[in-house]
């Protein structure tokens, strides 16, 4: 899979752009703050409908502008489409495919394919549980799209079931009238139904992903491992998507009268966390820099792996990755990315990209794109 052409509006600091790509290396040069990531950032949002940058759609819209629009055209073997996003703040956004409107966002899920590498990888490792659900679901949802349905129910229901219980603790917290729970063993088993497609869904990307992350480290810093992946939750083993949904069931139940007193749903994937090993000893709190950034990229590297073993190829992103890294790891993770069918990547400096990624190159400049 590759992108040919990407087109830009009133995105970021982007008030028209058009880029040609192709298959192989294109490096975005220039200095920071001239607007490589906002174009890698384009990208990473087709495939993701999310930015790796800001958790909400208002940065990514031009200062004075009421919306932005991506569009891209993607060849997958012998297949062509066109993409588009219409991003609305504040209001639903819009697609089209191949120029229909009658898609919705999350239609577009699988189209484009991406993994990104980024400095902000390293929360991955020395970040909180919410950074790396958000990994798993992300990958969760590129190996199987329909899974977006399943995360925005969830989503739905919990927020749902949040705004009863916070009425039911500021009730008993200020003496007024006891709120009316009945509702809430349907929204348990609304929760758990929902909850347990997701777990399992993350518990089978877990089980795929170990033997790849070590695989991945090994290659990144040899000798460093083993690598060691735990899913922690209310269940860290594959099961029947019944098991779970029981486990699950049972669970809200055991702390019911905890989650009354405090307003808030203490069971469920959204409390979840990935535990991170280097041999015997947990990553986070233990890993050195060296080590986090080796083991955030290992993640990277069995993700594409993954991805690649189960349909097309994903287009590879490295943003601004290289200065961060020593020289060792710099060269070891441009040998192992240079094979791929498409690398976009971004750099201050032309030296900060290694030569085994030469290859097209454009500058940018004060929002201006143009090709060496």
């Amino acid at each position: 899979m590759h992108v040919t052409h990407l087109s830009l509006a009133d995105f970021r600091s982007y008030a028209r752009a058009e880029v040609e790509l192709g298959p192989g290396v294109w490096s975005f040069v220039g200095p920071n703050g001239q607007g490589k990531t906002n174009l890698v950032e384009a990208v990473g949002y087709l495939a993701t409908l999310g930015s790796h940058r800001v958790s909400s759609d208002a940065p990514l819209v031009r200062m004075g502008a009421d919306r932005a629009v991506i569009r891209a055209a993607v060849v997958e073997g012998e297949r062509r489409q066109l993409v588009e996003l219409e991003l609305n703040p504040g209001r639903a956004n819009r697609a089209r495919l191949n120029r229909s409107s009658q898609v919705r966002p999350r239609d577009l899920l699988g189209v484009v394919r991406t993994v990104l590498f980024a400095p902000e990888d390293l929360h991955l490792v020395k970040g909180d549980p919410g950074e790396r659900r958000r990994f798993l679901d992300e990958l969760v949802t590129a190996r199987a799209p329909r899974l977006a349905g399943v995360r925005a129910d969830y989503e739905r229901v919990l927020k749902q079931r949040n705004s009863l219980l916070k009425s039911a603790a500021m009730a008993r917290r200020h003496g007024g009238r006891g709120v009316d729970l009945s509702t809430l063993d349907v929204w348990d088993q609304h929760l758990a139904r929902s909850g347990a497609e997701l777990l399992a869904q993350r518990l089978l990307l877990v089980d795929a992903l170990r033997p790849l992350a070590d695989k991945a480290y090994e290659a990144v810093a040899p000798g460093g491992g083993p690598v060691g992946l735990e899913y922690r939750g209310a269940a860290a083993e594959v099961a029947s998507r019944e098991e779970l949904y029981e486990l699950l069931l049972g669970a809200l139940n055991e702390v019911r009268p905890q989650e009354i007193e405090r307003g808030v749903t203490l069971v469920g994937p959204h409390r979840d966390d990935l535990v991170l090993r280097l041999g015997q000893l947990p990553a986070k709190g233990y890993a050195s820099h060296g080590e986090s950034w080796s083991l955030a990229l290992a993640l990277r590297l069995a993700s594409y792996d993954l991805l690649k073993e189960e349909g097309p190829e994903p287009v590879l992103v490295l943003d601004d990755v290289f200065a961060e890294l020593d020289a060792r790891r710099r060269e070891r993770l441009a040998e192992l990315v240079a094979p791929g069918e498409q690398v976009l990547v971004t750099a201050a400096v032309p030296q900060d990209v290694p030569d085994v990624l030469s290859g097209a190159r454009f500058a940018v400049t004060e929002g201006r794109v143009e090709r060496e």
